[in-house]
């Protein structure tokens, strides 16, 4: 069998951790388990930063492909062409050159003419869900794309059955059309070398914490644990809770601001303790050596963290919504995301179990390897669908 490329459009940065993430976990996972199979071919544009870019040069099954094409002050000018015309004819050229058989479409549109099969990545449809979220441009911006993807015909790609049924909802033309790829994230091993209790005495953290590795982002509920963990200090329960993640939220500014003020007002700032963004290794030593992780989220298309944490073992405390409820059954605690006294009850329950030595640092499960084999797998036989139109047993209707 000759392996398939696939093009894989760099968008966003390391500083949008899920894409990024997404691509990288992706590309690990094909590195394993399907190198003969797909080979990625990263598309950049010259203006790419280092950083942005070095990550995924690391492995060795990708190729990066650098071009004034993918540059950012050309992607209006290419959109307007491919949806007048029905062709991205730029990078169709690009494509052609460096031999693709399958395009990988997210956030950016190459048009409803595009002769080389195209598989369409919608994330989550977070802007239907949670409108109030999105202002009147950017999410307009986002819901034409995503109609344009859906009238073109595409393959659409979705990373869970909540976010399927979403789709297939909000645009019914798409049933069909859609596949449910079930992304993993498997832990490179590098990454076990880092020592766990060296990034807690870094920090300066104590020997139990909850662990909440998420975004400053509005809709990631930050401010509900505040609450929860206000209601436990009332009451004398001293809970530490850990957050990593970017600070900056683009579509609520001053919501971080918002938090801070929330801490220093109610005196939490030794119970939530912000780290910030930290090192990729840090964000793992510290799901091998907490307590238990947190994901109090309103919404998810599909939690990366909840698959780290389940690569790793880690005991977790979800909010119960849908997708937390796809991934993980009956394999977590749940509370509801609206109410702070739940919360602050499953939290005192796991402060009163606490061992009494310090949590040994967890390796990776013995279950990860499959996780990440399933997530190769589907993605593969999507690939083969696009590019033969024939069936080979991924989950699509």
């Amino acid at each position: 069998m000759i392996a398939k490329r696939v093009a894989f459009p760099l968008r966003g940065s390391a500083a949008w951790t899920g894409g990024y993430n997404y691509l990288i976990n992706l590309f690990r996972a094909l590195e394993r388990f399907q190198s003969d199979s797909i080979i990625p071919v990263l598309f950049c544009g010259t203006d790419a930063l280092e950083e942005d870019v070095s990550g995924f040069a690391l492995i060795s099954t990708v190729e990066v492909v650098r071009s004034p094409v993918f540059n950012a002050e050309r992607l209006r000018e290419r959109m307007v062409k491919a949806i007048l015309t029905g062709i991205d004819s730029e990078a169709l050229l690009l494509f052609q050159k460096e031999h693709i058989d399958v395009v990988f479409e997210n956030a950016v549109f190459f048009g409803w003419r595009f002769p080389i099969p195209i598989i369409a990545w919608m994330p989550d449809f977070q802007h239907r869900r949670m409108r109030h979220l999105f202002g009147k441009m950017a999410y307009w911006k986002r819901e034409l794309g995503f109609r344009a993807q859906v009238a073109s015909g595409r393959f659409l790609m979705l990373s869970s059955e909540d976010a399927r049924y979403d789709c297939e909802s909000f645009y019914p033309s798409a049933v069909g059309r859609t596949a449910v790829v079930r992304f993993s994230a498997p832990i490179s091993a590098n990454l076990m070398d880092v020592n766990p209790a060296a990034v807690i005495d870094e920090y300066g953290l104590p020997a139990h914490f909850v662990y909440l590795p998420n975004q400053f982002w509005s809709h990631k509920n930050h401010m509900l644990v505040i609450e929860a963990l206000n209601l436990l200090k009332k009451k004398g329960i001293e809970i530490v809770v850990v957050t990593t993640g970017n600070p900056i939220d683009p579509r609520s500014p001053g919501y971080y601001e918002g938090l801070i003020a929330r801490i220093n007002h109610l005196c939490l700032q030794d119970n939530f303790r912000i780290l910030g963004m930290v090192p990729r290794a840090h964000v793992v030593s510290l799901m091998r050596i907490c307590g238990v992780l947190l994901n109090p989220s309103l919404f998810e298309g599909w939690s990366s963290t909840v698959e780290e944490a389940k690569s790793l073992g880690v005991p977790m405390l979800l909010s119960d919504i849908n997708v937390h409820r796809e991934q993980m059954d009956e394999g977590a605690i749940y509370f509801d995301p609206q109410d702070a006294n739940m919360l602050a009850n499953k939290l005192e329950e796991w402060s009163l179990n606490l061992p009494n030595r310090i949590v040994v640092a967890r390796q990776i499960s013995a279950c990860s390897d499959r996780y990440v084999i399933d997530f190769a797998r589907d993605f593969l036989c999507l690939i083969g669908i696009a590019a033969a139109r024939v069936d080979c047993g991924a989950d699509v209707v």
